[in-house]
C-alpha cells in the first residue's frame, strides 16, 4: 500500500507545467494551422507570469517550428525546457502521470492510457510520461491493482489537495462505452484512488457534457478551486442536451461533506451557447481551465457569456490574473486547455 502518496490540488505551487506542441492534425481536421499559435499565446501567458512550462516535441523539426512561434509572441523563453519524445496525440492531461507527493517529494503515479478506451493510436503516449519523467530522476510508480495496470486519466478526476476527489461514473463506470478498466465496480476505484491519490472521499457525479469525447470527464463540468469550493457548470436553457445532466449534478451535490466534515460550498459557472461545427456539437465549457501559480487560463468562445465567466473565476482566484485563450478553434480537437496541459507540483 501507498497509504503515504497525496495528490496536490492544482491550485497548489507549481515546480512546472506540461504541454505537448500539436503535431497531429487529424486531432483538428481542417483547422489545423492556427492551433499552434493558440499554444503560443498560452505559453506567453505562463511564462510571462513566471511559470515554468516543460514542452514535449516530437524531433528536432518540431522544435524548431515551435521556437520560431514562441519567439514570434515574446515568450519567456528562458523558461521553457524542451524534452523531445515520439507521440501519438500530444493531451497530455491524459497520457502524463499523476504527480503526487510523498514525504515532500514528487512522484510520478504512472497509469494506463488508452487513448479514451477509443482510438488505437494512443502507445507512444502511453509510455511518454514515465520516460521522460525518469529522465528527470523522479521517481516513477505504475499504479496496480489485483495484479493489473489500472488506466486512469487525469481529465477524468480533480482533486482539492485534502483527501476529496471528484470523478464520474459516466467515464467510469459505464460497464459499455469506452470502458477503461473491465470488470470495476465503484469500490475497486475508490481502493485504487485511496492508494494512489491519497483519497479519502470520493464525489461521484452522474454524466459529462453533451459533445464530450472522453465520455465523461470531470474538467468539462466541475473543479475545486479550493480546498472546500467548486465551480459546477450550469445550463439555464431546459432544451439544451446540458441542461438536464448538469441539473443532476448539482443535486448531487447538495449537502456533501468533505473528507474533513466541512461542507461543500458549490459556485455557478455559466456554459457557452452550443458552439456545432460541421453539424458536431463541441465539448466548449469555462470549466476546463488552467490554474497556474499566477495565472488561469480559461478557454473562450466568442460568447457574450465568456465575460460573465471570466468574472466569476476572477472572484474565486483573487490572487491571480485570470485570463481569456481563444478556443474557437483549440475546441474542435475535442478538448481545449485543461485537456491540453499538465502542471507538476512543486516538492
Amino acid at each position: 500500500m501507498h497509504t503515504t502518496l497525496q495528490w496536490p490540488a492544482e491550485f497548489e505551487g507549481h515546480t512546472a507545467v506540461w504541454l505537448a506542441w500539436p503535431g497531429n492534425a487529424s486531432d483538428w481536421p481542417g483547422r489545423f494551422s492556427p492551433i499552434a499559435w493558440v499554444y503560443g499565446e498560452m505559453l506567453r501567458k505562463l511564462t510571462g507570469a513566471g511559470e515554468r512550462v516543460r514542452l514535449l516535441v516530437r524531433d528536432g523539426k518540431q522544435r524548431t517550428a515551435a521556437g520560431r512561434v514562441l519567439r514570434a509572441v515574446g515568450a519567456d523563453m528562458g523558461l521553457v525546457e524542451w524534452f523531445t519524445a515520439p507521440m501519438d496525440r500530444g493531451w497530455t492531461r491524459d497520457f502524463m502521470p499523476f504527480f503526487v507527493r510523498r514525504a515532500g517529494k514528487v512522484v510520478a503515479v504512472d497509469f494506463g492510457f488508452t487513448g479514451w478506451a477509443k482510438y488505437p493510436d494512443h502507445l507512444l503516449d502511453d509510455a511518454v510520461g514515465p520516460a521522460v519523467c525518469r529522465e528527470l530522476g523522479m521517481e516513477v510508480v505504475s499504479a496496480q491493482y489485483q495484479g493489473r495496470r489500472v488506466v486512469l486519466e487525469g481529465g477524468g478526476m480533480d482533486g482539492n489537495g485534502r483527501g476529496d476527489v471528484l470523478t464520474t461514473e459516466e467515464c467510469l463506470l459505464d460497464p459499455a462505452v469506452q470502458v477503461r478498466n473491465p470488470g470495476f465496480g465503484r469500490a475497486d476505484y475508490e481502493a485504487v484512488f485511496a492508494e494512489y491519490l491519497g483519497a479519502r472521499n470520493v464525489i461521484w457525479l452522474g454524466k459529462g457534457i453533451a459533445g464530450d469525447d472522453t465520455h465523461g470527464h470531470v474538467d468539462d463540468l466541475c473543479r475545486f478551486v479550493s480546498p472546500d469550493t467548486v465551480v459546477l457548470c450550469r445550463e439555464d436553457d431546459p432544451a439544451d442536451a446540458n441542461y438536464a445532466l448538469l441539473a443532476e449534478n448539482r443535486e448531487r451535490l447538495q449537502g456533501v461533506r468533505l473528507a474533513d466534515g466541512g461542507a461543500l460550498q458549490v459556485i455557478d459557472l455559466p456554459m457557452p451557447r452550443a458552439v456545432v461545427f460541421k453539424g458536431q456539437r463541441l465539448p466548449a465549457s469555462y470549466a476546463n481551465f488552467l490554474i497556474g501559480d499566477r495565472v488561469v487560463l480559461v478557454p473562450t468562445f466568442n460568447d457574450a457569456r465568456d465575460r460573465l465567466a471570466l468574472g466569476i473565476l476572477a472572484e474565486a482566484f483573487p490572487g491571480r490574473e485570470v485570463v481569456g485563450i481563444s478556443a474557437v478553434d483549440l475546441v474542435w480537437g475535442l478538448g481545449t486547455i485543461h485537456c491540453l496541459t499538465h502542471e507538476e507540483p512543486a516538492g
